[in-house]
């Protein structure tokens, strides 16, 4: 491939990759308001089905270890590019 093709289809792809860094930018941001929201309509849930108050916190860390997991993962992936 010539330079002039390749520089050509860099400009082509450039909107779609802003545009999908910017969502991963989005996602990335909001993770962790989603999950305490998340986890905190589970542990109601979960109080409403008369599990303790402890317990409810017990099952629903496994929101908080799974944004830590995609959290570590997202930073390798980024750490590893450059």
């Amino acid at each position: 491939m010539s330079a002039a093709i390749m520089i050509v289809e860099v400009i082509k792809s450039s909107p779609y990759l802003v545009r999908m860094s910017l969502r991963l930018g989005w996602t990335y941001l909001t993770l962790g308001w989603r999950v305490r929201k998340t986890r905190r309509a589970f542990e109601k849930e979960l109080l409403k089905q008369g599990i303790s108050q402890e317990n409810a916190e017990r099952l629903s860390a496994c929101y908080e270890e799974l944004k830590r997991n995609i959290t570590y993962m997202f930073k390798q992936r980024i750490r590893f590019w450059w």
